[in-house]
């Protein structure tokens, strides 16, 4: 579980193919004086297991799954990632749930200056927009942010100055491609509330033959 809110960037130095999984060596700017293998880390988004570590320097390993669904898949050395280790229990949760399970690619139409913000506008594919309100969260690239705009085909979230200096979405330009976490609240919602539109099959005859 995570927060969205980042730790850190980190620079990828080495890319490693492996059949059909590949891993990423990455060097925080800022070190984590006591990761340890087995740990999670959210990689610009996807959740990801450490696999080797040491004083300047971690490896994880990107399953076949997350190839096909995030970014990664195109990883090259030198590329700047957002980092951020799991939530610990005795922590304030800032931000809001991010579990590092990605749902979709989606793509960036457009950046606009507002004072010292930027205004990130991306696609909505149909079969998201019930998950995406106005000021509700979103994760994009691993970042919690708000979302400010919605429309038939697209929504909009702002990056304030202190995001844009602790995060690789500074970087963004329309055209490039975001991993997006919808907010996980939204997800059960939207099941329950589609679940129960169909008829159950559980009675109090069926919950009597199972010995309830």
């Amino acid at each position: 579980m995570f927060t969205g809110l980042i730790e850190t960037i980190g620079k990828i130095t080495r890319v490693t193919p492996l059949g059909n999984y590949m891993r990423l060596t990455i060097v925080p700017h800022d070190t984590f004086v006591d990761i340890s293998n087995g740990e999670s880390m959210a990689v610009s988004g996807p959740c990801l297991t450490v696999v080797q570590h040491d004083n300047t320097s971690f490896t994880v390993e990107v399953s076949q799954e997350t190839l096909r669904l995030t970014t990664l898949k195109s990883a090259r050395p030198g590329q700047v990632v957002n980092l951020e280790r799991a939530v610990k229990a005795d922590s304030r949760l800032g931000g809001h749930f991010v579990n590092g399970h990605i749902d979709a690619m989606i793509e960036i139409r457009d950046v606009t200056m507002i004072g010292r913000s930027r205004q990130l506008t991306m696609a909505l594919p149909s079969q998201y927009a019930p998950l995406v309100v106005d000021k509700g969260s979103v994760a994009l690239d691993g970042v919690s942010l708000t979302i400010s705009a919605v429309g038939a085909d697209r929504f909009s979230v702002n990056l304030i100055p202190e995001t844009r200096k602790r995060t690789a979405l500074e970087d963004i330009r329309p055209g490039d491609l975001v991993n997006v976490e919808f907010d996980i609240v939204g997800k059960y919602v939207l099941r329950f509330l589609e679940t129960g539109k169909r008829p159950s099959s559980l009675t109090v005859e069926s919950l009597r033959r199972m010995g309830y």
